[in-house]
């Protein structure tokens, strides 16, 4: 029987992308004494944790994905200061902070990637990197054929100190985020220093970024299908991710979060983005020796339908809770197009469809067995912004491939607090200091103080399911069992009598069981559960 001292894994963490939650200072962009402004508000949702974006030095090439220094905090978020203040109040409140670290990639402008370019080829400093002679007359060619997640060639030439051509270093994202090498060991080192500094300041534990790369394939050969590798951030080249070495790095990171643990008892966490192709690859990064959790994204990805979404449970069920782990589902983050406007489509634009549609797969998520991630604006129900101007687009996607398709900066618009009219309370500054991107006219009906007041909105749906999965023993960690439904249905029981079921279709569907649920993501009468509705009951058993 485990305790509670595993608190993570049935805990419901709510995704802080600190530059557009809520601005302190005026200048536009969110910072950490917004997010710390906003905690009492995350507290009466109802979540357990907070993961913030990164929010360390950085050239802001890739809004923070691109560190310069993962030991300190850039001065358009704060200081460290005010990081502490915000620790201080999060432990007052009961909640956890996570922090998103990149071991993968670091920034151009990082003094150890500085330092490599100007020592030249073959020295220490370039080894920390993925550094190699070109191909071809005068090395003019890349040293393979891998292709970039966010477009064009993985590889990018450098001037030497002498002013010629010389080597080339790989970036698997941009030209501002050369790849570090782990196979160098002053690079698994230094994120030994980076783990500690920020353990020793409180935190809970790290989201870790690319957590199925770091390793290359040693000899850097070409791909089989570099075309396929061109799929903008699919990570389908097996040669640059999922390399077996990379375990090694997670049962070590585990044992540092044992040592914490063995320091004070509070128990540390390491949840991983796993891009890989199977449920049963991604068991292998959930095994009890390595990270805690590891992003579940094929529910994410999922068509709206019954068979697909069951399928998707099954798999993560069978394989990665065996492990012993929990399953860690996500239905959102700040790389993919919101929930409401992805499973609206093609309906037509005011069917709300889409909406509906969301509101019931919060609640089926929130029924599964398992943890919940939650992106910011998701408990409010905000659309994708669609029809941003090519000039305000700042998602290197744009930038390096000239195409708006799977751009990010529609899901990452400044949140809307209070009012009729932009920055909808996200910034007090002056008139002509205005959100980093543009908010529409329509956040006025999305807004915080709005969607408190009306209890029909997605943030009640989101606080009640959280209370209910708080209070409930049947919610959270635990089993699933299947029930008999219709062909658009799914039902299954969570204990011996919670029952919640979800309606895929249009058409209403007979309910699982009589009476009326606990809570329902639309109206829903006794013995009927409407199209495109979810709903939790409470059954005497007769059904089950």
């Amino acid at each position: 029987m485990l305790s509670k001292y595993h608190w993570w894994r049935d805990a419901v963490i709510y995704q802080v992308y600190v530059r557009s939650f809520l601005d302190s200072t005026g200048d536009g962009i969110g910072d950490l004494a917004g997010v710390r402004t906003g905690l009492p508000y995350l507290k009466k949702l109802g979540v357990d944790g907070i993961w913030l974006s990164p929010f360390y030095p950085s050239p802001q090439h890739d809004h923070g994905y691109d560190v310069a220094d993962y030991c300190g905090v850039d001065p358009v978020f704060g200081d460290l200061a005010e990081f502490d203040l915000l620790m201080a109040a999060a432990r007052r409140l009961g909640i956890k902070v996570l922090l998103d670290i990149v071991p993968n990639h670091c920034s151009s402008e990082h003094p150890w990637f500085a330092e490599a370019l100007a020592a030249g080829p073959g020295s220490p400093a370039r080894a920390r990197f993925h550094f190699a002679d070109g191909r071809g007359p005068g090395g003019d060619e890349p040293p393979n054929n891998w292709h970039a997640m966010f477009g064009g060639p993985a590889w990018t030439r450098v001037t030497e100190a002498d002013g010629r051509p010389g080597q080339w270093y790989l970036h698997m994202f941009t030209p501002e985020q050369p790849d570090w090498n782990w196979r160098d060991p002053g690079t698994p080192a230094e994120f030994d220093r980076v783990l500690r500094f920020w353990l020793d300041r409180g935190v809970d534990g790290f989201r870790i970024d690319v957590a199925a790369g770091l390793y290359k394939h040693p000899d850097l050969p070409d791909s089989d299908d570099p075309e396929a590798d061109a799929r903008t951030r699919d990570s389908v080249n097996p040669l640059a991710w999922n390399q077996p070495e990379v375990h090694e790095v997670w049962r070590h990171w585990r044992s540092v979060c044992e040592e914490y643990i063995a320091r004070d008892g509070r128990e540390r966490l390491l949840v991983g983005e796993v891009s890989v192709p199977t449920a049963r690859e991604h068991a292998r990064y959930v095994r009890p020796d390595e990270l805690h959790q590891a992003f579940f994204f094929d529910l994410l990805g999922a068509p709206w339908e019954a068979d697909a979404f069951r399928k998707v449970v099954c798999e993560a069920m069978q394989d990665i809770a065996g492990t012993g782990s929990t399953v860690t589902w996500v239905l959102n983050n700040h790389d993919q197009v919101r929930t409401v406007t992805r499973y609206g489509e093609p309906a037509p634009e005011g069917s709300g469809l889409g909406a509906a549609r969301a509101r019931a797969a919060a609640l089926l998520m929130l029924a599964l067995p398992g943890a919940a991630y939650i992106y910011q604006g998701e408990e409010l129900g905000l659309p994708e912004v669609v029809d941003l101007p090519d000039d305000v687009l700042t998602d290197p996607i744009f930038r390096r491939t000239g195409s708006r398709a799977r751009v990010r900066d529609g899901c990452r618009v400044p949140l809307p607090w209070s009012g009729q009219a932009s920055p909808f309370g996200f910034t007090s500054g002056v008139e002509s200091a205005r959100p980093w991107l543009p908010q529409p006219d329509y956040f006025a009906e999305y807004a915080t103080d709005r969607a408190l007041a009306d209890t029909r909105s997605f943030w009640h749906l989101y606080r009640d399911g959280l209370q209910l999965r708080a209070a409930l023993p049947q919610l959270g960690e635990g089993t699933l069992r299947w029930l008999d439904s219709p062909p658009d249905v799914l039902a299954f029981a969570r204990g011996d009598d919670l029952v919640c079921a979800v309606n895929f279709g249009t058409a209403p569907a007979p309910a699982p069981v009589s009476g009326t649920p606990l809570l329902s993501s639309g109206p829903c009468p006794p013995g009927v559960l409407p199209g495109s509705t979810a709903a939790w009951w409470i059954s005497d058993g007769t059904a089950l």
